[in-house]
């Protein structure tokens, strides 16, 4: 009998950080893999792709590779979209990378193997954008995600919502052409969901005033359309007075967990698994982990139930990694379509509602911290955030004032300060006793 010999295909992509060709992206039989390069390692101050890529001369299986690269992916019906422009299918998260992988979240670039990173020398590979075009832009975003296939634009962000990498110069909206890096991240509102440019502004605006260093965002108009523009926390501008990129990764990234299993119900990370990882990445470890604590209380004393793992990441900015700004603030409690239930559990607890004294108890336990710690800064944050979200509502230049769902956000932050206080500083008051 006549052995039939099969062929193998593998499809290769250069995969750059900053100016480096780090190592090779491959496809083997439709799975992925990723091997570093030997004149990187071989570097002295060569760093990781990733907290869960670690330097060695092996290549990583599917297993390892795929949940860094698939994260760098838009996700749900964004990345369905996208595939269908290319006419790839939706699971191959190699050729999404070969399409639009030229400008992701870090410093992070996927080119064919034996090309040249394109470096623009002066951030001016732009296509600026007159009002009619950023409106017919928003026009186009639903149907076409991170503008895929346009010429010279190679653009990609996790996520399941519409948004898209602009420069911004404070006066002008423009496209990063030819890996040019962009500035800020323009978010449309969100469709059937109640001024949700407000919601996020209001929220990001509340962080800064509690001093919890959220990303800087602003609601910017054009025409009769109103957009939120956050400025990219991995991009800085350096001595020459060029963008540069800084590289970054979220916490699914982090972890080894794949986009998909995002949520712990699903069997995504869960807070202790987010306090352990910013334990060991982090230098001094301390400051950080008090960091994720108050962005764990604030998401939960504003209804943002879907603080999941990929709104977590930490920057690689100097010698050690640290958590970036707060981004991805949205109240969806104040929503009663969306869900109740929290995307990471408190104690036992995914309904807020729910969480009592004794859960609070367990998440510090299961977070190493101490429970006088925790119940310490829980009614910190409690005390103060009512009246500062009220402050920030009634002050002038923002459009708060008189908004309904800005009153509705402020109305649960008192009900969730004040039920939290009650039960924390009278924590037998009503409670069941029942197990959990």
């Amino acid at each position: 009998m006549t052995k039939v010999k099969v062929v193998t295909m593998a499809h290769e992509l250069a995969v750059w950080l900053f100016a480096d060709r780090i190592g090779t992206l491959a496809l083997v039989d439709g799975r992925l893999n990723f091997c570093y390069a030997p004149d990187w390692l071989s570097q002295q101050d060569a760093i990781a792709l990733s907290a869960s890529l670690p330097l060695q001369a092996e290549p990583f299986d599917d297993r390892k590779t795929r949940p860094f690269f698939a994260g760098l992916l838009p996700e749900g019906q964004m990345r369905r979209l996208i595939a269908q422009q290319f006419q790839v299918s939706g699971q191959n998260d190699f050729a999404l990378l070969d399409l639009i992988g030229g400008e992701c979240a870090g410093a992070v670039t996927f080119i064919e193997v034996g090309q040249i990173l394109p470096v623009p020398t002066r951030n001016d590979d732009i296509q600026w954008l007159s009002d009619e075009d950023v409106v017919a832009l928003l026009d186009e975003l639903p149907r076409r995600p991170m503008l895929a296939g346009k010429d010279g634009l190679r653009l990609s962000l996790a996520g399941a919502q519409d948004k898209l990498p602009v420069v911004f110069d404070g006066a002008r909206l423009g496209l990063p052409l030819n890996g040019t890096p962009s500035s800020h991240i323009l978010k449309p509102a969100i469709h059937a969901v109640e001024d949700s440019v407000i919601n996020e502004r209001f929220c990001m605006a509340l962080a800064e005033a509690m001093q919890l260093q959220p990303a800087k965002s602003k609601v910017h108009q054009v025409l009769d359309h109103s957009f939120l523009l956050v400025e990219r926390y991995d991009r800085l501008i350096n001595a020459q007075g060029h963008r540069q990129r800084l590289h970054q990764e979220d916490f699914c990234q982090a972890l080894g967990v794949v986009p998909e299993m995002k949520y712990q119900h699903e069997g995504g990370p869960d807070l202790a698994l987010c306090f352990d990882l910013v334990r060991r990445a982090t230098r001094p470890s301390a400051p950080q982990v008090l960091r994720l604590l108050d962005y764990v209380i604030f998401n939960a004393l504003i209804g943002n139930h879907d603080a999941h793992a990929k709104n977590f990441s930490l920057l690689y900015s100097g010698k050690a990694p640290v958590l970036t700004p707060f981004y991805d603030t949205l109240s969806t409690a104040v929503y009663p379509t969306l869900t109740p239930k929290m995307a990471m559990k408190i104690g036992s607890k995914y309904k807020f509602s729910e969480v009592q004294a004794r859960h609070w108890e367990q998440f510090a336990e299961s977070v190493g911290l101490t429970k006088a710690q925790a119940k310490r800064r829980i009614l910190e944050l409690a005390k103060l955030l009512p009246a500062t979200a009220r402050r920030l509502q009634a002050e002038p230049g923002h459009s708060f004032a008189g908004n309904a769902v800005v009153e509705r956000i402020n109305a649960l932050i008192e009900q969730h300060c004040t039920l939290t206080i009650r039960r924390l500083t009278h924590p037998t008051d009503g409670e069941s006793v029942a197990p959990d």
